[in-house]
């Protein structure tokens, strides 16, 4: 199972180098996966006919119960037949009905392959979690299968509605799930249905959040409105994601979960009442639409409506009918969507009201699309007819709900039959006044997909008891009510056929009165769910903007007050009700009293900040509050807290440096005397807040400290340094995690900067013809001696031609250069030495960092790219794939971020040891680097660029110019 689920992926991976090599005919290639599973399930179908069933388990995190759990039953198996059926002939549909030439064709096929092995796992799924995760990976490849054509502002809006109403739907569901595992005391979804939680509050609200999750799914209504939106993607999308697979996936987890919980006193009213009506909206609406993908999706509604009241109805003869609906509903609409692709190709249009006489000029499409459609119209001896007369005789021997239900899904059935007509009599009958649709020949490779299909349907009629022993071993997880139904084409004459003959005679009522039925429709037609949808983001827009426009006034120190209130209130709060420091151990003032004068002197620096006016010597006062943190840090005696406190208030004073360069010298906000008044108090409460909050949370330990445990640990591996073992190995999680985040900050910071892309061109010296903006701020002096141009001179920057003779600095030249190398020398010490003495990765490539911007303050932007020609997300990317690549190595043991560790002994250099998390830290050391080149190239040579472009001292492109000379 897994390697099929695995297969699909990795071959998705390739799908663009595929396309390129060999163009619509790598689409066959991509179709072999799903191929495969799809004869591996006919090769499981005794053992879940006879209600076995094929497991698979891996556990991924053993201690916490986190495994990935795989099971194929009988519903699994129907579902894996579709999913994997359909999806093979829709990826060989796509080989005719795209062209080599198609824009971004490779990126389309690797979605839609990847789509379908996200289904494929969605539908295994036999843990709540797995399944969650595979169903938001459908949501996201639907997203950009829906968007395809982003140059279409309809497609972008359609994909990302269909985005944001099954994201908040699968966010609700994932809720219920973890109360639902919870309640059950595990998340084996197979041991939930067979042991069901007892039905409570909690398990009540579960149900109802998972039924979100599954109804936004399925566009039951009111979340109906995304579906038919999503006719904006490419046909083959629309024949399968909405026909065979996405849309299955809410009704699926219905039947699922139904056997446990349609008892549940709220679930029969959720399914039933939005089954029912989704069935009539959806089907109302058909009947006056002219597009027929907007046909056929309407009519999807429709049909989703049904399944999710049969699948939801909870006894074992409606679980069948839904069951063989499911079956049936896929192998008459794929094909419908298909023949609409095909038609759209031959003629040029799918308007019905433009197509006229395709039938005569396509024979062969136009008998498929009959087979299909009088499938759907539920017409004998077509598998639609088996399936409906199944649903027809459970509900009409269930409860009293159900036979209410029985003359919604008649009244939806006559809908069927009435759109049914309408697609076929649209798409190919000859209509009075309307010239013959030109279209040009289709070829049977085209044609063949959805002709299968259809002649799927036409044989499971006849032939429908061949499903009845799988089929009926998902329906026999119900109790038994009654005798127990089979599947058969012909169970004679009864009520049964006569309300299906009420059904297709009311439904041709329908469309010969169809001129009448069209006006009558727009007539009462209230406001769309997608109007509806629009104005209420429009309305969160506006009123976002509002409340941003209140809030967001453009004042930092509004911004901190507003922080510091909030935090005040809800602390003292806290504080005052619970008076936490009843027993709490009376707080030391210091351990030792240099511990004080170094608080001290801190206290005296931040305090001095608040006189200062000029920006630059609050930067430094501000610096040294964090030196002095720092130097807490060291007579506590945690050097690695002290030298990386050290490091970043480094890289911090800089960073602020090059930042005020283009802001004013001096602070120009004017505090009046009652603010300031205001803010003096304020500052010293929430001063005072945070101490005691530090207090009362130290005071309230009860639990041995782990430092001992943890310092044991590390000597038991052979190791000294403490904190940097836990970081790289004991919570190397939380340090992947945090280095994630670090990547993605820096990214956000530099987006600010490159507003239109990370680099405009080489950072060449012939593209300068003036000075540096280091040299633009002063006057060249005519006066300065300039040198006998004949003697030799020494170059200690590689790009020290770039700057003004004024304004470089000999001594600070030779001393970057002489330190450069082994400033670095130093940052891959502290990688290395982080086993036993202070240092790690994140300090290391801090200094690593630090010798870069070393290069950059003594030679400018120039200096900075010889020095460090590679682009930073190099080293960010780098760091993080060999990090996460550490990670991944861990479970060739079983479990993620698994240390391996080798002793071994060299003749001259004696014992070694190596070990995976010196790689991990390797990455760590890589993305520092990388993100403090990346902010140092944003903040300064970026800015540099500007201000000389500002100065008009650059090139029009880029590049070098006759008549100017770098200086």
């Amino acid at each position: 199972m897994i390697a099929l689920i695995v297969a699909h992926f990795a071959l998705a991976a390739c799908a663009g180098p595929l396309v390129h090599r060999l163009g619509r005919r790598a689409f066959i290639v991509l179709a072999l996966p799903p191929a495969a599973a799809t004869v591996w399930a006919f090769t499981r179908w005794d053992t879940v006919a006879s209600s076995g069933a094929d497991t698979w388990s891996w556990q991924w995190i053993p201690d916490y119960g986190v495994a990935l759990d795989l099971r194929l039953d009988a519903l699994a198996e129907l579902m894996v037949l579709l999913a994997a059926g359909v999806g093979a002939l829709v990826l060989l549909y796509c080989a005719s009905y795209f062209t080599d030439d198609t824009p971004q064709l490779g990126r389309f096929a690797g979605n839609l392959l990847a789509f379908a092995g996200a289904m494929l796992a969605l539908v295994l799924a036999d843990d709540l979690i797995t399944l969650y995760v595979f169903w938001e990976l459908t949501t996201v490849f639907s997203y950009l299968l829906i968007g395809h054509g982003s140059e279409h502002r309809h497609s972008r809006r359609s994909a990302l509605q269909a985005l944001v109403v099954t994201t908040f739907g699968g966010l609700a569901m994932l809720v219920g799930f973890l109360i639902l595992g919870q309640a059950a005391g595990t998340y084996r979804i197979s041991a939930i249905v067979a042991d069901p939680p007892e039905t409570t509050l909690a398990v009540s609200v579960a149900v109802v959040l998972v039924l979100c999750g599954a109804l936004s799914k399925s566009a039951i209504w009111p979340f109906s409105m995304w579906l038919p939106n999503a006719m904006a993607a490419p046909t083959p999308v629309s024949a399968y994601l909405h026909a065979a697979a996405m849309v299955k996936a809410g009704v699926y987890l219905v039947a699922r979960l139904a056997p446990a919980f349609a008892d549940v006193p709220v679930w029969k009213p959720v399914v039933l009442v939005l089954g029912g009506a989704t069935m009539l909206l959806g089907g109302w609406r058909a009947l006056r639409l002219n597009d027929l993908k907007l046909v056929l999706a309407y009519g999807t509604v429709s049909q989703l409506g049904f399944l999710t009241l049969l699948a939801g109805t909870g006894n074992r003869n409606a679980a069948l009918a839904a069951a063989a609906m499911i079956l049936g509903h896929a192998l008459f609409k794929a094909p419908l969507f298909l023949v609409t692709g095909i038609v759209d190709h031959a003629a040029g249009t799918r308007d019905l009201r433009r197509l006229s006489g395709v039938g005569r000029s396509l024979p062969y499409v136009a008998g498929v699309a009959v087979l299909a459609a009088a499938s759907m119209a539920a017409l004998p001896p077509l598998l639609g007819f088996a399936a409906k007369e199944a649903a027809f005789e459970a509900l009409l021997h269930g409860s009293a709900a159900d036979r209410w239900a029985l003359a919604v899904v008649v009244a939806g059935s006559a809908l069927t039959t009435a759109y049914s007509l309408r697609f076929v009599w649209g798409a190919f009958a000859r209509k009075p006044g309307v010239p013959d649709t030109p279209v040009h020949r289709v070829g049977w490779a085209f044609l063949a997909p959805p002709a299968l299909l259809a002649v799927l349907g036409l044989v499971l009629g006849p032939g429908v008891g061949w499903t009845d022993r799988l089929l009926g071993a998902y329906a026999d997880t119900f109790p038994a009510d009654g005798k127990p139904y089979h599947l058969a084409l012909w169970h004679g004459f009864g009520l049964a056929l006569l309300l299906s003959a009420l059904a297709w005679a009311a439904g041709a009522v329908l469309f010969l009165g169809r001129a009448h039925v069209t006006r009558l429709s727009r007539r009462i037609a209230w406001p769309t769910a997608d109007s509806v949808f629009g104005h209420l983001l429009l309305g969160q827009e506006r009123l976002a903007l509002q409340v941003t426009g209140f809030i967001q006034r453009g004042s930092l120190s509004v911004y901190l007050a507003t922080t510091l209130l909030v935090m005040l209130a809800g602390q003292l709060a806290v504080l005052v009700v619970d008076t936490p420091w009843d027993g709490a151990v009376r707080p030391r003032l210091w351990d030792n009293p240099l511990q004080g004068a170094v608080a001290a002197l801190t206290c005296a620096a931040a305090l001095l900040c608040l006189t200062v006016r000029r920006r630059m010597k609050a930067v430094v006062l501000a610096g040294l509050t964090g030196y002095g943190a720092a130097l807490l840090f060291v007579v506590q005696g945690a050097p690695d807290l002290a030298l990386t406190q050290f490091c970043v208030e480094t890289v911090s004073m800089i960073v602020f440096v090059l930042v005020l360069r283009r802001m004013p010298v001096h602070f120009q906000e004017t505090v009046s005397t009652w603010r300031r008044a205001a803010r003096i108090p304020m500052a010293l409460a929430a001063a005072a807040t945070i101490g005691v909050g530090m207090w009362v949370a130290a005071a309230a330990r009860t639990a041995e400290p782990a430092g001992a445990a943890m310092v044991r640990e590390v000597a038991d591996h052979g190791l000294k340094d403490v904190v940097a073992t836990i970081l790289v190995d004991l919570r190397a999680w939380d340090t992947m995690g945090e280095s994630a985040v670090l990547a993605a900050a820096a990214i956000g910071v530099t987006s600010l900067i490159y507003l239109h892309r990370r680099s405009e061109g080489t950072m060449v010296q012939e593209e300068l013809r003036g000075r540096t903006a280091w040299s633009l701020s002063a006057h060249h002096s005519s006066r300065l001696p300039q040198g006998d141009e004949a003697a030799p001179e020494r170059s200690w920057l590689a790009a020290g031609a770039t700057l003004a003779p004024e304004h470089r600095s000999i001594v600070f030249e030779v001393v970057a250069r002489l330190l450069f190398h082994p400033i670095l020398v130093l940052s891959v010490y502290l990688l290395f030495c982080a086993e036993s003495l202070p240092g790690g990765g994140f300090v290391a490539g801090l200094v690593a960092g630090l010798a870069l911007i070393t290069r950059y303050l003594a030679g400018g932007r120039f200096e900075l790219a010889e020095a460090a020609p590679l682009q930073p997300g190099l080293f960010t990317g780098l760091g993080l794939f060999i990090s996460t690549g550490v990670g991944l190595l861990g479970l060739a043991d079983g479990t993620v971020l698994h240390a391996f560790t080798y002793n071994g002994h060299l003749p001259v250099f004696g014992k070694y040891h190596l070990g995976t998390p010196v790689l991990f830290d390797f990455g760590v050391y890589l993305l520092v680097l990388g993100v403090v080149l990346d902010i140092v190239r944003a903040l300064g040579a970026k800015i540099d660029r500007q201000i000389e472009r500002a100065a008009g001292v650059l090139t029009p492109e880029g590049g070098p110019e006759a008549g100017g000379t770098p200086r």
